[in-house]
């Protein structure tokens, strides 16, 4: 998981408090000035600030670090980010105040500034190309933040070490300022989930990131603590692809919806860490609106609304229209827990109604080229975990994270003109 070690070596420009969520300044000297429409925002940058290479952190550097993370270096094969939409520009002002630009109104941009992806690096490695941010360089990798990494052993372990000068967390932070109080942090990589609980119940470890649902009361009875932190924004969730042909009526879409047993899935792949959701927003998120109806269980809803989209069961018991099979592929959410099993689980729900689902396989590069195409994979298994007023915009947006793939490039058209407005 990239914040365990993009968190302790980057800061960022605002800092957003995970328990009220506010926003506060950090190596920004202040909140941001906005102009009315919230496409302008200025921002004054502390004195002070070093990077561990010895490098300083200015507006010049600022506005290095935004412009490539927002539009990206084709030549070094370097990708723009989904983060920030819109972004046109930044403009240094004097030696500590930049100035960002958007084409149409931001007002989530001060957030996105907080969110461990924005980490501010230094200039020289801001000038290395995509191989020089791959696995075996993570060295050269020079941030602000407390900690340096000292040591890489490829796809093993990173050292981190801290550094003896830091003095710039974020002034809201009265519980404590200054140099880390421990030396350092070992991360070291376990992909058996047997290895990361065994090595935290002998002592061998002080923590262990992603553990599995079933292995937490396992935990704790040896008295051990399971720290649960659900997202702040878009829930775990099946997005439909819904330009695909099999999906393009809205009933197969609700069929889908309603043949799934959300309770049976959390009662037997889950714990009590994992709340069912009652929206496509989490009820800790902004703008968050119940809407638990729309997922009730009901298979028998969902056989008369194919039948009523004409869907008629073949002889294996899988429906067909028009000589065409009613069979759609989900992808497999790599970092996203128990995916694999959710979807096995749902397959044979699916199956109860009449509906095929196959899975996609490959590892994270392949499943993200495989959601952007609606004829490999037409549901869509993702969430994202940002707490800001226009996550759900963000993740929509045909423009920006395209989810539903509302947006297709092949025909610069919108499928749902209504949704993208």
């Amino acid at each position: 998981p990239n914040g365990g070690v993009l968190n302790n070596i980057t800061d960022r420009l605002l800092w957003q408090d995970p328990d009220t969520l506010e926003l506060h300044p950090w190596i920004a000297e202040e909140m941001p000035k906005a102009n009315k429409d919230n496409t302008e925002f200025t921002f004054k940058i502390r004195k002070g600030v070093t990077y561990s290479d010895g490098s300083r952190l200015d507006a010049a550097n600022v506005k290095k670090n935004y412009d490539l993370y927002a539009l990206g270096d084709e030549d070094r094969m370097l990708t723009p980010s989904e983060q920030l939409p819109n972004y046109e520009k930044s403009e240094v002002i004097d030696d500590y105040t930049v100035k960002f630009y958007f084409s149409e109104p931001s007002p989530g941009f001060p957030q996105s500034t907080s969110v461990m992806n924005q980490g501010l690096l230094s200039n020289a490695t801001l000038d290395l190309d995509d191989t020089g941010f791959a696995p075996g360089n993570a060295t050269a990798i020079s941030g602000s933040g407390p900690f340096v990494i000292e040591e890489e052993e490829l796809g093993t372990k990173l050292v981190l070490k801290k550094r003896e000068d830091y003095d710039w967390a974020p002034p809201a932070r009265k519980d404590h300022q200054g140099p880390a109080d421990i030396e350092g942090i070992n991360i070291v990589l376990a992909a058996e989930d047997s290895v990361r609980v065994g090595s935290l119940v002998a002592g061998q470890s002080d923590i262990a990131r992603q553990i599995e649902a079933p292995d937490e009361k396992h935990l704790k009875d040896q008295n051990l603590e399971i720290f649960a932190a659900p997202t702040r924004g878009v829930n775990n969730s099946f997005h439909f692809h819904f330009r695909h042909p099999l999906l393009a009526d809205k009933r197969v879409r609700q069929a889908i919806i309603h043949a799934i047993d959300r309770d049976n899935i959390l009662n037997t792949l889950f714990s009590d860490s994992y709340p069912k959701g009652t929206s496509i927003l989490a009820k800790t998120a902004i703008g968050y609106k119940d809407q638990a109806a729309n997922y009730a269980f009901d298979p028998e809803e969902s056989k008369r609304l194919l039948d009523a989209a004409g869907w008629r069961e073949g002889e294996d018991g899988i429906r067909e229209k028009d000589g065409k099979r009613l069979s759609v592929t989900f992808n497999e959410a790599v970092p996203q827990p128990r995916s694999k099993e959710m979807f096995t689980k749902a397959q044979e729900m699916l199956k109860n109604v009449g509906i095929e689902a196959n899975l996609n396989p490959g590892d994270r590069s392949a499943q993200q080229k495989a959601m952007k195409d609606q004829d490999t994979v037409q549901v869509r298994h993702t969430m994202t975990g940002r707490a800001n007023v226009d996550t759900l915009a963000t993740w929509l947006d045909g423009t920006g994270r395209n989810s539903f793939l509302n947006y297709d490039e092949k025909t610069d058209s919108f499928g749902d003109k209504k949704l993208q407005k």
